[in-house]
């Protein structure tokens, strides 16, 4: 193979959880290709392994059907000008990092020129939108997966496909701990917690901020000694909350909000109450009891109301086949309901071991050396190219 200063690998993750993927992809590839040009669209954990974006990564963020359709052009506009230059370029490899409604269609239109073409995270055709795996077979060259059982449903399609395991089996602990995670948060051993993640997005924030604060509202009300953690991803983020809770006037509640930290909140954590997404895994890795609130503009909701194919919307329950966790949907998300069953995950102890012992096995199931498995593929790909 030549030198890796000959070689380009271009790389697009359109939002926080893609450029976390793709950073660690990109780390188990670097020592195969110590000069290579990694570039694209992506994020800080990206640029850690001297990764350029060619543009900030937050103008693709958007969340949701219809909150697409005002940004629609500025977006669209953006994919034409990657692709033009990447087929001017022609990269040895392109990876799309998650973000599919982006990257498969650029994935398509590059492998259509000849440009080898890779998808880093599987679009959840298991959970809606199962025809996407047709527009993937014509897209995409290899698929990395995450999840064990989605192997199977590309084989059977004919896509080469490899598992690499799920990064966050790797980066949390199968034994958190818990004391040490109360002593960096300045929180007695002996407190009882609840963690409180209405989600990194101001989209998320906007449906689900108002009625998390309520919820603490009324557990604080069952027991005024709970202590409320709420990890914040940005300033802006932070001002919101901040407003809703003083509007609440909740000044006697103790509610800490700390600067990202998400992590360390999880640990100290006896409870959750989570945004379904990503950090539902998060906090089942990390050995706790959950409550998973779901909503998202009407319009959107009533269509992918109708699109779903399983009764699961959170990761813990979709990867355990059955409702290990609690979850509120849309209306179902009010503030008396997530409160009810907060308190519920607080009080049942019995419940609580069981959980534990059943997110232990999942993470199990998820640990592998994704960086090197990932690396190994995409090394793979890339040498087939050159030999053909």
């Amino acid at each position: 193979m030549a030198s890796s200063a000959d070689i380009t690998v271009a790389v697009v993750a359109g939002e926080v959880s893609g450029d976390m993927l793709a950073g660690r992809l990109l780390a188990g590839l670097r020592p195969h290709l110590p000069e290579a040009r990694f570039h694209g669209i992506g994020g800080p954990r990206m640029a850690e392994q001297g990764f350029v974006s060619d543009v900030p990564m937050d103008t693709l963020t958007v969340r949701g059907l219809f909150e697409i359709i005002p940004r629609y052009r500025e977006i669209k506009g953006i994919q034409n000008a990657l692709r033009d230059r990447l087929i001017a370029e022609k990269p040895d490899v392109f990876i799309g990092a998650d973000y599919p409604g982006f990257n498969l269609g650029l994935e398509m239109q590059l492998r259509e020129a000849g440009i080898p073409t890779m998808h880093f995270v599987s679009p959840q055709i298991w959970a809606w939108r199962g025809g996407r795996i047709k527009k993937i077979q014509k897209a995409v060259s290899h698929m990395l997966v995450i999840f064990p059982f989605e192997e199977e449903i590309y084989r059977k399609a004919g896509v080469p496909v490899t598992y690499v395991g799920h990064p966050l089996a790797e980066m949390i602990p199968m034994e958190p701990d818990e004391a040490a995670a109360r002593r960096l948060l300045g929180i007695p051993e002996d407190a009882r917690v609840v963690t409180v993640m209405p989600g990194s997005r101001m989209g998320e924030l906007r449906y689900l901020a108002a009625p998390f604060v309520a919820a603490v509202s009324l557990l604080a009300k069952r027991d005024p000694a709970l202590r409320f953690v709420v990890p914040m991803a940005g300033e802006r983020q932070r001002q919101y909350f901040t407003q809703l809770v003083r509007e609440a006037g909740l000044s006697d509640v103790q509610i800490d909000l700390v600067d990202g930290q998400s992590h360390t909140a999880i640990a100290a954590a006896d409870a959750v109450l989570v945004a379904s997404g990503t950090a539902t895994l998060e906090v089942a890795l990390f050995k706790k009891p959950m409550v998973i609130a779901y909503k998202v503009m009407r319009a959107s909701w009533e269509i992918m109301r109708h699109m779903g194919y399983q009764p699961w919307i959170g990761l813990p329950n979709i990867l355990a086949r059955e409702f290990l966790v609690p979850e509120f949907l849309q209306h179902a998300a009010t503030p008396e309901a997530l409160a009810d069953a907060v308190w519920k995950q607080l009080e049942d102890v019995p419940g609580r071991l069981k959980l534990v012992q059943r997110f232990t096995d999942m993470h199990h199931s998820l640990l592998r050396n994704s960086a090197e498995e990932g690396a190994a593929a995409v090394m793979r790909v890339i040498q087939s190219s050159k030999a053909s």
